[in-house]
């Protein structure tokens, strides 16, 4: 099959380390709009159900994008900042199979006569924790609540450790309905695996590969993180010859964030051995122009892509989305989560659900979904959600396209905003008219940066003193 031509505004992205020094700050991912930081715990169950409503009345027939926390893993990786359960008793993962299924019932019957599902992921925690008899029997109560678009047409993804599985069990998920495959790698080298406590053999990694390939998957990403400890230039460059080599289609490059203070297993990782923030921006550097010159595109944020993979395809054709799983080419779908601290956008609204086992089983043992906290979407927050979608996908916003869908003028609402743009402007990050806002190919490794400038939360006081220090730094 034919790629079609590149658009150079969308494959190319330049490196700046003067520019980045001066601008990297803590700020948001914006996996969403508001931020999950700023969700609050008025926001109970009912809301959710007005949501879930308020698409019925409107007769919305989107499909769904279907999420399922599987927060268990058999050890600990002293990097990982995720909502998890580190334990060897498999028995905690059946009484959660129990619980999961029940919120999994009540789900399916909200959203009976609209619940098609054309994107699916499995993230954990480790998905590939449960068995493979686990795993069958809850994708056999998925389909009884959800029809699922055929494979051809449907996106259905699952991270898995390659620790966890071997050919067999991957043909097995091919077999049960999967087509995309994410594996979790971060670092080929020995000395950061020990440091980190993620003991990987490249072999490992390399069969898993293979037998999603063997297999049929249409998709294998990798994820990888820079930053980590006994981390160099050098090793970093014979990882990414590994990984270019076993030939992804998208490759995933995370910056690790170190909070002790907030992350417990974090504190297991010797700070001596954490690389200088000027290494970090030589490995950040060499990740970028290694894998352009590897063919891979620049997505945005972490993230690469073949110039024929869906990713590439939707940010060239203007459909690329960005929700709780990253970049994705399901911009129509609403998004239901199941599972402990899963997170639903659904109507105008965010959910998410009770983050400890205890508390999650305790709401549905009394029969009502585990609504913990959430956020009603104003008029404005839909408004500048778009601009940070537009931004965050495609670099650039078309403001006389802005103006036409909603009843405002730009220069005037964004006043105060478009003073921060000019000198972001100077900077060399964006260029700025009347009619488009376009950011450089200098400004796309500080997309967030450009993006918190929409974002009227951003220097608001938290109810909860410690949620601002949970963001990374932007580079």
């Amino acid at each position: 099959m034919a790629v079609p031509a590149l658009a150079p505004a969308v494959a190319h992205v330049q490196f700046d380390a003067s520019l980045i020094n001066k601008l990297t700050r803590q700020g948001p991912r914006y996996t969403s709009y508001p931020t999950a930081d700023r969700f609050g715990d008025d926001f109970r169950v009912g809301d959710y159900l007005q949501a879930v409503n308020s698409v019925r009345v409107l007769g919305a027939r989107q499909p769904l994008s279907l999420y399922v926390h599987i927060p268990f893993c058999d050890t600990v990786c002293y990097y990982c900042a995720c909502n998890k359960v580190v334990t060897r008793n498999r028995a905690k993962a059946e009484i959660y199979l129990t619980y999961l299924k029940r919120e999994i019932d009540m789900q399916g019957r909200l959203f009976a006569g609209m619940n098609t599902v054309e994107q699916l992921h499995f993230g954990g925690g480790t998905p590939t924790y449960l068995s493979d008899a686990q795993m069958a029997e809850l994708l056999a109560h998925l389909r009884q609540h959800f029809q699922f678009a055929p494979d051809s047409e449907g996106e259905y993804s699952i991270e898995i450790d390659p620790r966890t599985v071997d050919g067999e069990r991957i043909r097995s998920l091919r077999a049960q309905g999967f087509n995309r495959l994410s594996l979790g790698v971060q670092d080929f080298d020995p000395d950061v695996q020990k440091a980190v406590n993620r003991i990987q053999p490249e072999e490992k990694t390399l069969d898993a590969i293979a037998a999603a390939r063997a297999s049929g998957f249409r998709s294998v990403s990798i994820d990888l993180i820079y930053g980590l400890p006994k981390q160099n230039v050098v090793t970093m460059a014979q990882t990414l010859t590994k990984v270019i080599a076993a030939d992804p289609d998208r490759i995933s490059i995370y910056n690790y964030a170190h909070m002790p203070q907030l992350f417990k297993p974090q504190r297991r990782i010797d700070e001596a051995d954490l690389p200088s923030a000027e290494t970090r921006l030589d490995m950040l550097a060499l990740c970028i122009r290694r894998l352009t010159e590897a063919g891979y595109v620049y997505i945005g944020m972490d993230h690469f892509a073949k110039p024929n993979d869906d990713l590439a395809v939707a940010q060239r054709q203007g459909r690329l989305h960005r929700n709780f799983q990253g970049y994705s080419t399901h911009a129509d779908a609403q998004m239901v989560s199941v599972g402990v601290s899963a997170i639903s956008a659904v109507g105008a609204s965010y959910s998410q659900n009770e983050k400890t086992l205890d508390a999650y089983y305790e709401r549905i043992e009394r029969g009502e979904l585990p609504v913990a906290r959430g956020a009603h979407l104003s008029l404005d927050d839909m408004l500048r959600r778009l601009i940070i979608q537009m931004l965050m996908c495609n670099f650039e916003l078309s403001i006389s396209a802005l103006e036409v869908a909603h009843p405002i003028t730009f220069a005037t609402y964004f006043a105060k905003e478009i003073e921060q743009l000019r000198a972001m402007e100077a900077d060399g990050l964006l260029t700025f008219d009347d009619e488009w806002l376009t950011v450089t190919p200098k400004g796309r490794l500080l997309i967030r940066n450009i993006c918190m400038v929409f974002d009227k939360y951003i220097n608001q006081p938290h109810k909860h003193a410690a949620e601002r220090a949970r963001f990374s730094k932007t580079i």
